[in-house]
């Protein structure tokens, strides 16, 4: 079972421009979501799917430093891209990121995969209901499922998202929605904003003498220090508009 995690990953996002090659403590954005992602154990391999726009060569350039595969293609059907990624790269399952997620927590990917693993099925995520910080979203899917999406989704919204083709088709797909203990949806860990941008800073120097740290360390941090979580507390989700 070829298990590969793909990242999709522009520069042209409409808030936070290039925000996926910001030094971040002297590593750029995209470079730290790989680092964590190299740390799931049951992965085979990282490929980072961008466009081919001519300013994304930065990206191919950031995926190249991080030592990972690259694919380059339409910027606006991402669910195209993502499957002739697959495709390329003779996925069985793939792991969807996406590049705005610096905090992504390899232990939450690992037991994502084990679910879908021993429980059959064609989809599983963190996001169909929110219990998670937002920011550590990841789905899990067969490449199955990627390929009857692509071939049958018409919508704006569902090419440019990868896969509401599948959780609003549950009739059609096998999915699970893996939740948390407790609600923790409402910090939000993402990449969107400068004040998301601040936030990110602040949770990375505060971390910066430590070799490692997972979310649950960043729950503990938010608990002691409130004040960094209102940060961007005010910050409305962008609705699905293709925002990668």
């Amino acid at each position: 079972m070829n298990i590969v995690a793909i990242i999709q990953a522009r520069m042209g996002s409409t808030r936070l421009p290039g925000k996926v090659d910001l030094n971040l403590l002297g590593v750029t954005v995209l470079e730290r979501v790989v680092e964590r992602i190299k740390k799931v154990k049951q992965i085979n391999k990282i490929v980072v799917a961008t466009t081919d726009l001519t300013a994304d060569e930065t990206i191919v350039n950031l995926a190249h430093k991080a030592e990972v595969e690259v694919y380059r293609g339409s910027e606006s059907d991402v669910l195209k891209r993502y499957y002739e990624a697959a495709v390329t790269h003779n996925a069985d399952v793939i792991i969807r990121i996406t590049s705005d997620c610096p905090v992504i927590d390899s232990v939450i990917i690992d037991e994502l995969i084990a679910n879908y693993i021993t429980g059959s099925y064609d989809y599983v995520s963190n996001t169909i209901e929110r219990s998670y910080p937002r920011g550590l979203d990841a789905e899990v899917f067969s490449f199955a499922s990627l390929e009857k999406a692509h071939m049958e989704a018409k919508s704006v919204e569902q090419r440019e998202h990868v896969t509401p083709y599948i959780y609003q088709n549950p009739d059609r797909f096998s999915m699970l929605s893996v939740t948390c203990a407790k609600d923790y949806s409402n910090y939000r860990w993402t990449l969107d904003t400068t004040e998301d941008w601040e936030l990110i800073q602040q949770i990375y120097t505060y971390f910066r003498d430590r070799d490692s740290f997972d979310w649950q360390d960043i729950v503990e941090l938010m608990e002691t220090r409130p004040e960094i979580a209102l940060i961007n507390s005010h910050v409305e989700q962008k609705k699905l508009k293709g925002e990668e």
